[in-house]
C-alpha cells in the first residue's frame, strides 16, 4: 500500500502551508514513499479525504496509508513526538 497525503495547493493559510511542507519534508527526510494528492485539482479528490477522514469538514492535510486513514496533522505530530511514526502510518 502507498502512503497518501492530502494536501491543497490552493491555500490562504499558511499554517496550512506549514504543516503539508512538514509532512512532505520529514516523510522524503526517511525515505518513507507517499503520493501528494492535491485536493483543490479534482473534488472527488477532496471528496475521498473527507469520507477516509470520517469528517464531511476535514481540512488538509489528511495522511492515509491506500484506504486506510491515519490521520490528521496534529496526529501525525504527535506519532513524531512519541517515535512511532511507522506505526501511525501502518507501515
Amino acid at each position: 500500500m502507498t502512503v497518501k497525503v492530502f494536501f491543497s495547493s490552493v491555500s490562504g493559510s499558511l499554517e496550512m502551508k506549514k504543516n503539508q511542507e512538514r509532512i512532505f519534508s520529514i516523510l522524503t527526510s526517511k525515505k518513507i514513499p507517499f503520493e501528494a494528492v492535491d485536493i483543490s485539482q479534482n473534488s472527488e479528490d477532496k471528496d475521498l479525504m473527507r469520507k477516509r477522514a470520517g469528517n464531511p469538514t476535514a481540512l488538509p492535510p489528511q495522511i492515509c496509508n491506500g484506504d486506510v486513514y491515519c490521520g490528521d496533522f496534529a496526529a501525525f505530530e504527535n506519532a513524531i513526538e512519541m517515535e512511532q511514526l511507522e506505526d501511525f502510518l501502518k507501515l
